[in-house]
């Protein structure tokens, strides 16, 4: 990885889209922290019921610690991406209709989940100020009234665009997905903060037997961190090679060209969908938690989306599950794969073209997918249960999906500056050099 990125350095094209990325990254990191007006940043570090606040700290880069103008971060984007693309699903005719027009289409879509995302990020951002402001017995807003918190949804509604066109530019004009690299640059700043916490919590002040019992339990996760990258790495880069053969191709037999399928086709995405899925009815059941914090309804409400309890930590991993077969589908839509290879002139041996290529193809997916849900969700699930189990600080419980995040964007941002480099390095038959007897 740091021979590649050593490499892509040397080249101008590469080098400019790296730098782009990372002049990004430090405007983001500036903006995570100028806290908002009329607030005190301090109150949050009495709010850790629920774990609400590292959830969204996740989200907003470390935003939400300083209560800073990106304090939301892109979780209303991704909120309004889910359902967005859970309405094309047969659900609204419009929505199915844009999906097959292509880049008209795309542009539709993306124009309606802008708009979703300011509703969502308004609300959310209101809600998660009033409930803090009530669950903070420093109060975290100064002067409360209606106009204050109006003020504080604008700002932050605001900061949650702008970190949404941010991850657009770098979409666009630099390295790696957007949003997956904001969320990644954000758990990276944000992990010397963990490390000094397990330094302060198991090893600082202590002595005799507790010392040697800390130091035991810090090395000891370490060296899980370091078997769960191990083993992230190793499925997320594992495929299954599909075999194709081309009916109009002589000079090439089947056993060279294959069709590759992630074992985790995927990626990490449904983690990152699961997690804001879980955290935004937290955010708005802020807003009632003053007027109806007793009421039954609401305590099962926070009971069910609260991933520090078991049935939070369920409904978390089920969601994974439920996002990991929906977004392969997604990823990989079996009836347009059958048209392209029919159209290609290229068929799976021993599997008619058409519609029985697509079953094919489905059921394959469907096989892939059971083994990627089982896997993302073991690797989130685990720290989680092991939290609940052994009372242990809360960053802990969420370090699995802090790291499946953190190993899936890194191996993808890798693997595009790798085809970045081939595509440079390839040498078409128009840009062919002359042999020297010419």
């Amino acid at each position: 990885m740091l021979s590649t990125i050593k490499n892509a350095f040397k080249v101008k094209n590469i080098r400019g889209k790296i730098l782009f990325t990372l002049m990004i990254l430090v405007i983001y990191r500036i903006g995570a922290y100028i806290t908002v007006p009329g607030v005190n940043a301090k109150a949050l570090q009495s709010v850790s019921s629920s774990g609400l606040v590292s959830m969204l700290n996740i989200f907003s880069g470390g935003g939400l610690t300083n209560y800073s103008l990106f304090a939301m971060g892109v979780s209303p984007y991704i909120t309004a991406q889910i359902v967005i693309q859970l309405l094309q699903m047969d659900i609204v005719p419009r929505f199915v209709e844009w999906s097959k027009q292509g880049e008209v289409g795309r542009r539709k879509l993306n124009q309606v989940t802008r708009w979703l995302t300011i509703v969502l990020a308004f609300f959310q951002s209101v809600g998660i100020t009033a409930g803090f402001n009530a669950l903070s017995p420093m109060h975290l807003v100064k002067n409360p009234s209606i106009g204050t918190y109006i003020s504080i949804g604008i700002i932050l509604t605001g900061g949650s665009m702008l970190t949404t066109w941010m991850g657009d530019m770098i979409t666009d004009k630099g390295i790696g997905q957007g949003i997956s690299i904001i969320i990644f640059a954000g758990i990276i700043a944000d992990t010397p903060v963990g490390v000094k916490q397990l330094w302060q919590t198991y090893i600082e002040g202590a002595s005799g037997a507790d010392l040697i019992e800390g130091i035991l339990f810090v090395l000891a996760v370490a060296l899980v961190v370091l078997i769960i990258i191990t083993f992230v790495t190793w499925v997320q880069q594992a495929e299954r090679r599909i075999p194709v053969q081309y009916t109009r191709r002589a000079t090439t037999s089947g056993k060279d060209s294959y069709l590759p399928l992630k074992v985790n086709v995927s990626g990490v995405i449904p983690v990152i969908f699961a997690s804001s899925f879980i955290s935004t009815p937290q955010t708005l059941l802020m807003f009632f938690q003053k007027s109806h914090g007793s009421d039954a309804w609401y305590r099962i409400m926070s009971n069910v989306f609260n991933m520090q309890t078991t049935d939070g930590a369920i409904l978390y991993t089920f969601l994974i599950v439920m996002f990991t077969f929906f977004y392969a589908f997604v990823q990989v839509n079996p009836e347009k794969l059958a048209k392209n290879l029919e159209k290609q002139g290229s068929y799976i041996p021993d599997v008619w073209p058409g519609h029985e290529t697509q079953d094919y193809v489905s059921n394959l997916l469907m096989r892939l997918s059971t083994v990627g849900s089982l896997f993302l969700g073991v690797v989130a699930l685990i720290p989680l249960i092991a939290q609940n189990i052994w009372n242990l600080n809360e960053s802990i419980g969420l370090g699995g999906t802090s790291l499946l995040i953190v190993v899936g964007v890194a191996i993808d941002t890798i693997r595009q500056v790798r085809g970045l480099m081939m595509k440079r390095e390839y040498v078409g038959f128009i840009r062919t050099p002359r042999p020297n007897n010419l």
